[in-house]
């Protein structure tokens, strides 16, 4: 997946200028697809200049550099293009999983701690998910088709941080000699 597509799809969301995209971006995309602002401003030009959005300078913009963004035809066949565009799923690389085959060939090396940092960020990730379902998707409300597919990524979030607190609480366990 490019950057450039995850801005356009934010873009289609709700034309923004490059700072409230940033922002907006933070708080939706950005908690499966990371980028700087830097890197999202660099991109934005990038695309513009290849056609897929333009941009306007913002009407409460003063004397700022501040432009609106918004998506363009071009830029909307591009993300149709790219949709239909098969993908493998993402190998895992975790740094945690090398130093885990260290412990297991050296002895104890103290990666509980690590454990125990990790199992604590998963937590409070997990539980800001939970908030969000919980504010977002009640269970008595009917949700439109867009809320549903909003849904579901984020459900894919939670079950994401539930494996790796089980998974750290196991391995806790493990390196504890807990029966």
């Amino acid at each position: 997946m490019s950057l450039s597509h995850a801005l356009m799809t934010s873009l289609l969301e709700k034309s923004s200028s490059g700072y409230d995209l940033a922002r907006r971006f933070d708080k939706s995309i950005g908690f499966f697809w990371h980028a700087t602002h830097q890197q999202i401003y660099r991109e934005l030009a990038r695309m513009e200049k290849a056609g897929w959005i333009e941009s306007e300078a913002a009407p409460d913009g003063g004397k700022t550099r501040k432009r609106l963004y918004r998506v363009l035809d071009a830029g909307r066949e591009e993300l149709r293009r790219w949709v239909r565009e098969p993908s493998e799923p993402m190998d895992l690389r975790d740094e945690l999983m090398v130093r885990f085959r260290a412990e297991a060939v050296m002895g104890p090396l103290g990666l509980d701690v690590e454990i125990e940092r990790r199992l604590a960020l998963h937590e409070a990730k997990l539980q800001a998910y939970r908030a969000i379902e919980k504010r977002d998707f009640p269970a008595d409300k009917l949700l439109t088709r867009e809320a549903q597919i909003q849904h579901m990524i984020l459900k894919t979030g939670i079950m994401y941080e539930q494996s790796w607190v089980q998974w750290s609480h196991e391995a806790l366990k493990m390196l504890r000699g807990a029966p």
